[in-house]
């Protein structure tokens, strides 16, 4: 056990050194001008950053994915599909309203909506297209289909809302399909897909595990656009969705954070509650484990429930603090900087990304090693990089999402008919992964900081927007990742068909 959280340890003490170092580098440059205690508050949010994402990545191996893939396997068993639909449908509808990063959306735009109207709508999106995924996967359907047809119905919903006058309310509503996929849903998410294609079998089981994540980010994406429909346009103008003393440094450090604790202990309490009651259910009238493995699963759950205290707390304290009033101080000197900055910091962040690290290691777990762990990692470090240097040009220069959305999803459709299945369900599966809570809680204030300086009339519009950017682009890099992995495969074919042809008679031994 030990040597395991030692590895783990290891692990995310790469993935959040990078971005601990560059904001250390700044703080000795004019372009960013921290106190001694804001940068004491980082650093000490950057060791409990590393503690919670090992805990958490130990505890989704022993107990999360475990659980997952046993109540995957073991739902199909019953070979009743109205019991099948009617579980996942309220598990996913549970368990996204009980999701810490939904409220802290529901929370800033809660002068437009009643929280509790988006986060139920954001539910029922989920816990509908849980269902349809699941369905995906018994009957085999094609994911890339599936994909373009409610893509297609997602951009008309859209057109209808940009008629309806509430176009700036778009940015919030594609934000929503990255918010939903948290670090406590996706592992246990995946761990389902994988245990229901896996019992279902055929020839690409495995590869028909993936999907699952995409599908259910486009749901919330899709029942936030009807809502648009429904918000008086003249109530988003001049909505004041921001507070923007929440993101300064708090009087009294100690009692902040133990607050933020206090309450991530509920929110973490009640989500992964949820999860285990479900489990404890099935496992009473179905899997019936035996003693000694249910208490392998309590362990885990104790270890990824006080792993997500820990980052949620040190994210929303240290690094929403210091990632707004390095937007606000980067943005007061220079676009040039803060456009080069968001590349940087976006290719390090996706890192420290607890659930990246979760679908990394299935991947390549899957694909028995042709997919490497590093190279997924490098792809998605590129995509997200590349998201969020977009996300600060589309910021300065004031223009809507959609020029990169509409462009973006249409390449990444596109693409899935060129490069194997497997890469699409990976890539899409990726998007919604990539943007997690450390998106939230310091990529978005970040932007939020920028945007108060360049655009302080467009905060609804601008600063929005850059989960969707982050849950966009791992699609494209990935993709093109399979197809570089496809050609290449295809020019060794024919190189050694050309060998063969060319090769000299005269070397051939004959037997007979």
């Amino acid at each position: 056990m030990l040597r395991q959280l030692w590895l783990k340890t290891k692990e995310s003490l790469i993935s959040v050194l990078p971005v601990t170092i560059i904001v250390f580098i700044l703080a000795l440059t004019p372009l960013f001008n921290p106190t001694g205690g804001e940068l004491g508050l980082f650093a000490i949010s950057a060791v409990l950053l590393i503690l919670g994402i090992s805990l958490f990545n130990l505890g989704a191996d022993m107990a999360m994915s475990v659980m997952g893939e046993k109540v995957g396997s073991t739902l199909i068993k019953s070979k009743k599909i109205w019991i099948i639909a009617l579980v996942l449908f309220f598990m996913g509808l549970l368990i996204t309203i009980a999701e810490p990063d939904l409220s802290v959306l529901a929370d800033q735009v809660s002068s437009i909506l009643n929280n509790w109207i988006l986060m139920i709508s954001i539910g029922l999106g989920v816990g509908i297209f849980l269902v349809l995924a699941v369905i995906k996967i018994i009957f085999k359907a094609d994911l890339s289909m599936m994909l373009i047809f409610f893509y297609m119905v997602m951009f008309s919903v859209t057109a209808l809302v940009i008629q309806n006058g509430t176009g700036s309310f778009l940015a919030l509503a594609y934000d929503s399909g990255g918010v939903t996929t948290g670090p406590i849903t996706v592992p246990f998410i995946m761990a389902l897909g994988l245990g229901i294609a896996t019992t279902v079998g055929g020839r690409k089981a495995k590869e028909s595990s993936f999907g699952l994540v995409s599908l259910c980010s486009i749901g919330p994406i899709i029942a936030v656009l009807i809502l648009g429909l429904t918000i008086n346009p003249e109530k988003l103008n001049g909505a004041n969705l921001f507070n923007l003393d929440h993101y300064n440094m708090p009087e009294n450090i100690v009692a902040e954070f133990g607050y933020e604790i206090l309450i991530q202990m509920k929110n973490v309490a009640i989500s992964l509650g949820l999860i285990v009651a479900f489990f404890l259910i099935i496992n009473y009238f179905f899997i019936k484990m035996n003693k000694r493995s249910l208490i392998k699963i309590a362990v885990g759950i104790a270890y990824t429930f006080i792993g997500l205290v820990l980052f949620l707390s040190a994210a929303g304290v240290g690094f929403l603090t210091v990632g707004f009033k390095l937007g606000k101080e980067m943005a007061s000197h220079s676009t040039i900087w803060i456009i080069l900055f968001a590349l940087v910091i976006g290719m390090v962040v996706v890192l420290a990304e607890p659930a990246v690290h979760v679908l990394t290691r299935q991947v390549e777990s899957v694909t028995m090693g042709r997919v490497k762990k590093r190279t997924m990692l490098i792809a998605l470090s590129i995509g997200v990089g590349i998201s969020i240097c977009l996300s600060m040009i589309r910021i300065v220069f004031n223009f809507s999402i959609l020029y990169y959305l509409i462009p973006g999803y249409l390449l990444s459709l596109g693409l899935s008919f060129f490069v194997p299945k497997i890469y699409t369900a990976i890539a899409f599966d990726s998007g919604g992964v990539a943007s997690g809570p450390l998106t939230s809680s310091f990529i978005l204030p970040f932007a939020i900081g920028a945007c108060s300086i360049l655009q302080p009339n467009n905060l609804l519009e601008d600063a929005f927007g850059i989960v969707a950017m982050v849950a966009m682009t791992p699609l494209i890099t990935i993709q093109l990742l399979g197809f570089k992995s496809e050609i290449s495969a295809r020019l060794q074919v024919k190189s050694r068909i050309h060998k063969l042809i060319s090769a000299d008679d005269e070397q051939i031994i004959n037997l007979m």
